[in-house]
């Protein structure tokens, strides 16, 4: 069976939604850890910029490997 273009893309959104929350958290935890400070704001934008070069990575390879199918 087969997914749906709306649920390929539901599916695409919460994992990205999921994916930066992992992200804000990881910071979060491990920023401290290992000595670095930021604000939340630095927080937010360093997590949304990791995202974003994930979302990317994932497309390109997604098409990367449709082209070799």
């Amino acid at each position: 069976m087969s997914q749906t273009r709306s649920m390929s893309a539901i599916e695409a959104v919460a994992n990205t939604v999921i994916g930066w929350g992992v992200a804000l958290a990881t910071q979060l935890v491990a920023f401290p850890a290992v000595g670095l400070q930021a604000t939340p704001w630095q927080h937010v934008t360093i997590s949304l910029a990791f995202t974003s070069v994930s979302v990317m990575r994932s497309y390109l390879l997604r098409r990367l490997f449709a082209r070799l199918d």
